[in-house]
């Protein structure tokens, strides 16, 4: 495991699925760790007791980051709160499925604000605050990298955005030493995506393990990059898929 004390970490939407295993796992590793919610109060604060009761410091911050000052409001306070900001990851997401003839403009709009907008915002708002060896993590999609068929059209398509904003954030903030990455997880159980659920036998049929993956798999891989290991890694996704995209 990585050595991340006296670090801070803000992860965005970590109240649940990969957003609490990234931050319990930042949180083991030693640093503090911010996260925010928008409606499942009792799951976050049931996060940051997990890791207070293991030892570490939390904070919960009800937010959403796609509404005015939202996202600098949330990195003023976790500087505040908690001193400094070295590590952001953006979780959050949007899940809306269908296909072109069906989604609405809304649907479009919600996803590229969750998926797209608030990334940029909060990087934007973390930037000043990062030094050398600070880290801008976002969690992206297997989808950027292979599409399995019909009904992704939104995902797919705010899911790749990240990748130009990944690439173009990491060659403007690399001169000051911060790395900018994306993890592209495959198919993960959660509850928003149970491998019992009804498209679980097609999903694992896509890997070239046979199974789903874990959300600590993808909470290895972000404190991997948030870690020592990470140092020389920017500007690119790492896929944790189970050979999704194989």
């Amino acid at each position: 495991m990585s050595d991340l004390t006296g670090k801070v970490a803000l992860v965005t939407g970590g109240s649940r699925g990969i957003g609490a295993a990234v931050a319990k796992r930042l949180a083991a590793a030693g640093a503090a760790v911010a996260l925010t919610y928008v409606q499942a109060e009792e799951q976050a604060r049931a996060i940051a007791k997990e890791i207070e009761a293991d030892g570490g410091r939390a904070l919960v911050i009800r937010a959403d980051l796609t509404e005015g000052t939202a996202a600098r409001d949330v990195v003023e306070r976790t500087v505040r709160e908690l001193g400094r900001i070295d590590i952001l990851v953006n979780n959050a997401s949007f899940l809306a499925y269908g296909p072109i003839e069906e989604v609405s403009a809304e649907d479009l709009d919600r996803v590229l604000a969750v998926d797209v907008k608030s990334v940029f915002l909060a990087a934007q708002a973390a930037a000043p605050h990062l030094t050398e060896g600070g880290r801008i993590i976002s969690i992206g999609s297997c989808f950027n990298g292979r599409v399995p068929g019909s009904n992704f059209v939104l995902q797919a398509t705010a899911k790749t955005a990240l990748i130009g904003l990944t690439k173009a954030l990491a060659r403007e903030l690399g001169p000051r030493g911060i790395n900018v990455t994306t993890v592209d997880p495959g198919p993960i159980d959660t509850d928003m995506n149970p491998a019992d659920g009804d498209s679980g036998d097609f999903q694992r049929g896509l890997t070239a393990l046979g199974r789903f993956g874990a959300a600590e798999d993808i909470a290895a891989a972000v404190e991997f990059l948030a870690g020592p290991g990470g140092r020389y890694v920017t500007g690119t996704s790492l896929a944790v898929d189970g050979g999704y995209t194989a």
